[in-house]
C-alpha cells in the first residue's frame, strides 16, 4: 500500500471525525447561530425562492413563448427604429437601475406591486428617465424639418414655397431659426422644470 497516496484522504477522515466528536452542542453561542442559519435558510426558500425566482421563471417562460425574438429585435435590434429604440432603452435603463434594496424595502412594508412601481420604483426612475428623453423629444422635434425630403408640409416646406413665390430667403431663414429656437427652448424649459421638480433635495 502506498501510503503516502493514502495520506492525504487519511487526514480528511480524521478530521472530519474529530471536528464531529468535539461539537460544542449544548453551548448557547453555537445553538443559537445554528438555529438563526436554519432560519435564514428557510427564509430564503419561503420569501425569495417561491416569491421572487419562481414568477421570475414563469414570466420568464411567458416571455419567450409569447413574445418572440422578432418582436425583441424590432425594438431593440439592430435594425430597430433609432428613436423608438432610444426611448425604450431610456426608460427600461431608468427602472433597472433603481436599486433591488427599494424593492425589498417596499414588499418589507407591506406595499402591493402597483404601489411599489406607483410610489417607490417610478419616482426614482424618472430622475433617471427625463434627461435622455428630454434630449431624444428634442431631437425629434429638429428632425422633423427633414419631412421635406418626402415632400410633408411642415415649416421647411412651407418656407422653401413662399420662398419660391415670394424671393424673400433672409426672412424665410429668420423665421425658421426662431421657430426651432422657440420650440427647443420650449421644450428644455418643460424638461428643466421638472428636473428640478424631481431632484433630490439635500439636508
Amino acid at each position: 500500500m502506498d501510503w503516502k497516496s493514502q495520506r492525504k484522504p487519511l487526514i480528511w477522515i480524521v478530521a472530519v471525525f474529530c471536528a464531529c466528536f468535539w461539537l460544542p452542542i449544548g453551548i448557547a453561542r453555537f445553538d443559537g447561530a445554528v438555529m438563526e442559519a436554519l432560519q435564514l435558510v428557510r427564509w430564503y426558500a419561503r420569501e425569495h425562492v417561491l416569491l421572487c425566482l419562481v414568477p421570475a421563471f414563469f414570466i420568464a417562460g411567458a416571455i419567450a413563448v409569447f413574445v418572440s425574438q422578432a418582436s425583441v429585435m424590432k425594438y431593440l435590434g439592430a435594425r430597430a427604429n433609432k428613436i423608438l429604440a432610444y426611448g425604450v432603452a431610456s426608460v427600461s435603463g431608468g427602472i433597472l437601475a433603481v436599486s433591488k434594496g427599494q424593492t425589498e424595502a417596499g414588499l418589507a412594508m407591506g406595499l402591493r406591486r402597483s404601489q411599489l412601481l406607483r410610489f417607490i420604483i417610478l419616482p426614482q426612475a424618472f430622475r433617471i428617465i427625463l434627461p435622455p428623453l428630454g434630449n431624444q423629444y428634442l431631437n425629434l422635434a429638429k428632425n422633423t424639418s427633414l419631412g421635406v425630403a418626402v415632400a410633408f408640409p411642415e415649416v421647411v416646406a412651407v418656407g422653401q414655397t413662399v420662398f419660391n413665390q415670394r424671393g424673400v430667403s433672409v426672412q424665410i431663414i429668420l423665421f425658421w431659426m426662431a421657430f426651432y429656437l422657440t420650440v427647443s427652448l420650449t421644450i428644455s424649459a418643460v424638461v428643466n422644470y421638472f428636473n428640478r421638480r424631481l431632484q433630490l433635495v439635500e439636508r
